[in-house]
């Protein structure tokens, strides 16, 4: 008989240490994630474990599972409470141990197992932890699985079963490597500065790199898992402008930032300019379309319009399908429509064949980049970058605003501006041409300027987004109207950032 988990728990109790906590708002939308010791504790991970073997069995799914983890102090103690959970369900678990998130979509293919889960907090601050899980590679869970496995848990749901058993595998770092570098090296000499944020990726990335043919300049590679610099996040303006000046400090070719658990590449290219991941996509569109009549691509609602209004990518007859942002949303929409690649702004590329095998390795997306470069050999990656129609784009803002309470901001704020579209009043001194509600409200004007708010999926923060292709006066119009509306919310805290 195992224990409901309590929704609030002190530390440093005994209670604590005999009785499960699971915050219910850390199953979010596509991936787990909490606070560690506040919102989940040791026996709350376990419960974790049961309630994912659990719910394999029930799905008939053979009750085999990768397992591994990310490099945070306290990710190693949290895998084997996972795992201690499975075998309890009768699972056999394959521990890969240190790992990149892609590493472990790897090792399902590589061993031939259908389920995964990967113990990350991703690029979160320190404190936090997380599972990404899937259960039929490449995908992984959706909103249907994750209120499932919410429900398991939470009223402790379990069937234990005996027959759970332990595999160790102490090579899938070397074997996923040797996958990624068993192609013909690049003939371009390329020069990439690679910047991991002291994140696990320093692990994999600068050897995979060498090994098809960079010149490789390391940019915090080593592993730290109190991130003395920056988190490791491609979005984050400070790993991006660390990588802007060791760009031009070295006169490298080109700079791949990736994220804490490597799923993400961002780029910076070699004039030192940051070009966000859905104008990198809009390039590797081109690259492929190109080459591929007809080919379609899913992005999502954060990224750029130039995907619809780019001449090249309709001279080339690319389709372009816009869906919900998240990595787990692109994905599957991605394998559901046989597009070649879903591109996400924050940077999780999912290519499927014959690049890759439909899951998000911020590797791939880099040596993707490097392929493109060396197919038109006489411009750089700011040659490119300049091909592009001009944009300006904001960053990702992202203010806080808790989890109990966002979507309910969120729906508050698309009726807004729902009613204002019905009343034909004016936004940023234009009407309001088109209203995607999708993934929360993106607000498109007449001269195509727009922006868009949504729920993070697995922080408690709203995302804001805004971009025009007239001007920046424009684009930052749009944003002072959406942040002045946002004013009227108590719930909406400090941004992260701002323009």
């Amino acid at each position: 008989m195992f224990p409901k988990p309590c929704a609030d728990l002190k530390p440093n109790t005994p209670d604590y240490e005999r009785l499960p906590l699971v915050k219910p708002t850390g199953f979010r939308e596509y991936d787990a994630r909490w606070l560690y010791e506040t919102e989940i504790n040791l026996l709350g991970i376990r419960a974790l474990g049961l309630g994912l073997g659990t719910l394999l069995h029930r799905s008939g799914v053979e009750p085999k599972i990768v397992v591994g983890h990310d490099f945070r102090s306290y990710s190693a103690a949290i895998k084997n409470a996972l795992i201690t959970g499975l075998l309890a369900s009768g699972c056999t678990v394959y521990d890969i141990g240190l790992a990149l998130t892609p590493t472990a979509y790897f090792a399902q293919f590589e061993l031939d197992i259908p389920a995964v889960a990967m113990v990350t907090a991703s690029h979160n601050d320190n404190g936090w932890t997380g599972v990404k899980m899937g259960m039929d590679r490449p995908l992984t869970f959706g909103p249907d699985e994750m209120t499932a496995l919410k429900q398991l848990v939470l009223e402790a749901d379990f069937d234990a079963r005996s027959g759970g058993n332990l595999i160790t595998v102490d090579d899938m770092a070397e074997r996923y490597m040797d996958d990624l570098a068993s192609r013909p090296a690049f003939k371009r000499p390329f020069k990439a500065v690679v910047a991991c944020g002291n994140g696990t990726a320093g692990a994999f990335a600068p050897f995979v790199l060498e090994r098809v043919g960079c010149e490789v300049v390391p940019l915090n590679c080593d592993l730290d898992h109190t991130f003395p610099n920056h988190n490791p996040n491609p979005e984050d303006m400070k790993m991006l402008h660390a990588m802007r000046d060791k760009v031009l400090e070295s006169g490298a070719d080109i700079g791949f930032a990736f994220d804490g658990d490597g799923d993400r590449c961002g780029v910076v290219d070699n004039e030192g300019e940051e070009i966000f991941a859905d104008k990198v996509g809009v390039l590797i569109a081109r690259d492929i379309s190109s080459r591929t009549p007809n080919a379609r691509f899913v992005v999502d609602v954060k990224s750029t319009g130039l995907f619809i209004t780019d001449p090249v990518l309709k001279e080339n007859g690319a389709q372009t399908d816009y869906w919900k942002t998240g990595h787990s949303y692109i994905k599957r929409r991605s394998h559901e429509l046989g597009a070649l690649v879903g591109f996400e702004k924050s940077g999780h590329f999912f290519f499927n064949a014959p690049i890759g095998r439909g899951y998000d390795d911020g590797l791939v997306s880099a040596i993707a980049i490097c392929d493109m470069l060396e197919r038109a050999p006489d411009l750089s990656m700011a040659d490119m970058r300049r091909t592009l129609p001009q944009t300006w784009g904001s960053p990702t803002m992202s203010p806080h605003c808790a989890d109990e309470e966002k979507y309910d901001v969120v729906d508050k704020v698309v009726a807004h501006y729902q009613q204002l579209a019905a009343r034909s009043e004016t936004v940023a001194g234009q009407t309001i041409r088109e209203l995607v509600t999708v993934n929360g409200v993106r607000v498109v004007l007449q001269d195509g300027t727009w922006g868009l708010v949504r729920a993070s999926s697995n922080k408690p923060e709203l995302v804001i987004v805004c971009e025009s292709p007239q001007s920046e006066e424009n684009m930052k119009a749009m944003f002072k109207n959406i942040d002045m509306h946002l004013s009227d919310y108590p719930q909406v805290g400090e941004y992260n950032q701002k323009i």
